[in-house]
């Protein structure tokens, strides 16, 4: 007879971790924060982080002589402003570079009004282009990726 195999009790089974939540706000050391730390302030990934570094030339942490990356108050404050572009108005990486490019990333951070040509657009360009806010944005996204998913299987 050969012995079943033991099962772990439910108490004691492993469980998925929770996503990661930012951390409340303390206070920045002297020396920055590692990639680590300043991933769990944003709350997302460490590859994240080094992959918008890839992607936005502005964005460049200090690093020490072993590559170590530091990150200070001021590159948190770019990386909040990345993410509240990319994660929450729904821009792409390409359009969050534009965006910044076009209004400059001091005043996109101090949040300061745009300028007035972006306020208030002409009646003939409100006309032919109607602002679309992020929820909007992230609607539009989603059909897209569907419609694209469909022309995949039509294709195949």
């Amino acid at each position: 007879m050969t012995p079943m195999p033991r099962q772990r009790p439910p108490s004691v089974r492993r469980r998925k971790p929770a996503p990661q939540k930012p951390a409340t706000i303390t206070p920045i050391p002297e020396r920055g924060l590692k990639i680590g730390e300043a991933a769990r302030a944003l709350g997302v990934e460490t590859y994240v982080l080094r992959f918008w570094e890839t992607q936005f030339p502005f964005l460049k942490p200090k690093h020490t002589r072993t590559k170590h990356r530091f990150y200070q108050e001021k590159d948190l404050d770019v990386l909040r402003l990345i993410k509240r572009l990319l994660h929450d108005e729904g821009f792409t990486i390409v359009g969050a570079n534009k965006h910044i490019k076009e209004f400059g990333i001091d005043a996109l951070m101090s949040g300061k009004s745009l300028p007035k040509s972006a306020q208030a657009p002409s009646p003939e360009r409100a006309s032919s282009q109607a602002p679309i806010d992020g929820n909007a944005r992230r609607v539009l996204n989603e059909v897209r990726r569907d419609l694209e998913s469909i022309h995949k299987i039509l294709q195949d």
